[in-house]
């Protein structure tokens, strides 16, 4: 795995070839954000965002959200997938938060994780874009990109998670997660585009494939 000062260097030229990363979930709060990431599993962003904004407006609030009809939610985000058990955690998402929190959204991981629906992940992204607190998500996105170039070495999300997270500053953990999600969308694809990569010279999946296609003489 390579060294800190490595990942560091790495990182700052990703960032360069993709500016614009942040997340691309729609959301004006917290909580917009929360519902959000929770309805973005096994779906789109883009697919997200174009039912968010007649969902946040029916329910603005963790306790309109708590009190939704089932079958009414349900046809609301039908089109995300698996809508029924989304429906079921966004309902008990909002009646934790009112239970627990006063129907506010904890900026704390702890808290977060224990929300039904809410895993690490979800955590991580809610507290980096909306809450202010640092954190790093860790999706199958980064989880490619980040082994596959030898900035992590691990297929489990919370130890790719302390990896980068021990080779960077806090304040740089939630872009870090946006910009390698980002590259595994346009670049390092499951078929990556290797050669449009930033760091294609400082890839150990790049050297390792040439090796592969250079033939022995």
């Amino acid at each position: 795995m390579k060294s800190p000062a490595d990942t560091r260097h790495i990182l700052d030229k990703l960032e360069a070839q993709h500016p614009d990363a942040d997340t691309e979930l729609h959301h004006a709060n917290a909580f917009q954000l929360l519902v959000a990431t929770i309805l973005s599993a096994q779906s789109t962003d883009a697919g997200v965002n174009r039912v968010t904004p007649a969902l946040f407006k029916k329910y603005a609030t963790a306790q309109k959200l708590a009190k939704a009809k089932p079958r009414e939610l349900e046809k609301a985000i039908h089109s995300t997938g698996f809508f029924r058990a989304k429906a079921r955690s966004l309902m008990g998402m909002a009646s934790a938060l009112v239970k627990e929190h006063g129907g506010e959204v904890p900026a704390n991981m702890d808290a977060l994780v224990e929300l039904p629906g809410v895993g690490r992940k979800t955590a991580s992204v809610v507290l980096g874009h909306a809450l202010g607190v640092p954190a790093l998500p860790v999706d199958r996105h980064v989880l490619r990109v980040s082994n596959r170039i030898g900035i992590a070495d691990s297929e489990k999300p919370e130890v790719v998670e302390q990896q980068l997270a021990a080779a960077l500053p806090p304040e740089r953990w939630t872009r870090t997660s946006d910009t390698l999600i980002l590259h595994g969308r346009r670049i390092c694809k499951p078929k990556p585009l290797c050669d449009q990569c930033a760091v294609q010279d400082e890839c150990d999946f790049y050297h390792a494939a040439r090796r592969v296609r250079t033939p022995r003489r």
